[in-house]
């Protein structure tokens, strides 16, 4: 399935059941996805700089665009931290390479986890969602090989849904394996 693929999916079956759903009046006011966010916190650079690049080589394979190191905003001794220190790595995906990554994780990465029994159901308050990752190896892009740590990530669903229950129902349409649902 490609990505036109998966938007077809939505124009013609998920779009029209969620505005059934909702009762929306106009097509304007169904949900859509607008972005998934790869974040990747690196305490550790600190003291390694070229973890920083590992990572960044590591979400590009995985997410198929160029990812780009994080800053902090202000020194914190006691995590010998000083200002404008490269701190982590994040990639934010759009349009197509959204969809394409939305299917990877759905269909291949998620059900590579050991003991896999679903996500948690808890969005923001806005119909945002945020999943958090334990191993970056789950994505079949990365050789095992060539791990020299495992490294979670946070991914990151901002959706244009006004309330928790329209995300999710958007989300679950796209075949987010929530737990309990």
């Amino acid at each position: 399935m490609d990505t036109a693929q998966l938007k077809k999916v939505y124009k013609e079956t998920i779009a029209p059941e969620l505005q059934k759903q909702f009762n929306y009046s106009s097509a304007m006011q169904i949900p859509v996805l607008k972005k998934i966010v790869v974040n990747m916190g690196l305490g550790d650079a600190t003291q390694d700089k070229k973890i920083i690049d590992v990572a960044i080589n590591e979400v590009t394979a995985i997410t198929g665009q160029k990812a780009v190191a994080t800053y902090s905003k202000k020194d914190i001794a006691n995590f010998k931290l000083r200002k404008k220190m490269p701190i982590g790595v994040m990639v934010t995906l759009r349009r197509e390479r959204m969809y394409e990554f939305l299917e990877k994780l759905v269909r291949v990465a998620l059900p590579r986890i050991r003991d896999f029994k679903g996500i948690q159901a808890k969005l923001d308050g806005r119909g945002n969602y945020t999943l958090g990752i334990q191993e970056q190896i789950i994505f079949p892009e990365i050789n095992l090989d060539g791990i020299d740590r495992i490294q979670g990530m946070n991914i990151t669903f901002v959706t244009t849904a006004n309330t928790d229950e329209e995300g999710f129902a958007l989300l679950k349409a796209f075949g987010l394996p929530f737990k309990n649902a």
